[in-house]
């Protein structure tokens, strides 16, 4: 008997030190997959601040490629044929002052409404 008990002593050793292997493992594979999503994540933002980055210089370059010029033809045609009118085509046309009526742009009540 004495061998049986030793046999039956050892399996359950065994057994133990088998479960409590198997929750060691479980407990390193879970702290391995905690720090994976955790790289996994670190990646993912700086894929993203990348990304955002990226669409920020191109948005900069389309914008420099397409930005308004002034339109100096029509600026200078406009001061060619406003001299065209000598002094009366200035503001100050003399004593009788400028008509009010040159001083609105285009709305006729207070505050533009």
């Amino acid at each position: 008997m004495t061998g049986g008990i030793t046999l039956t002593g050892l399996a359950a050793a065994a057994t133990v030190a088998g479960t409590a292997f198997s929750v060691y493992s479980g407990m390193q594979n879970a702290e391995a997959q905690k720090k994976g999503l955790a790289m996994q994540a670190q990646a993912q933002q700086s894929a993203e601040a990348a990304a955002l980055k990226q669409e920020k210089k191109s948005q900069e370059a389309v914008n420099k490629a397409n930005q308004k010029q002034p339109d100096t033809a029509s600026i200078l045609s406009a001061a060619q044929e406003d001299s065209k009118g000598g002094v009366a085509s200035t503001m100050l046309t003399g004593p009788s002052g400028v008509d009010t009526s040159n001083l609105t742009l285009g709305k006729s009540t207070l505050l533009g409404s």
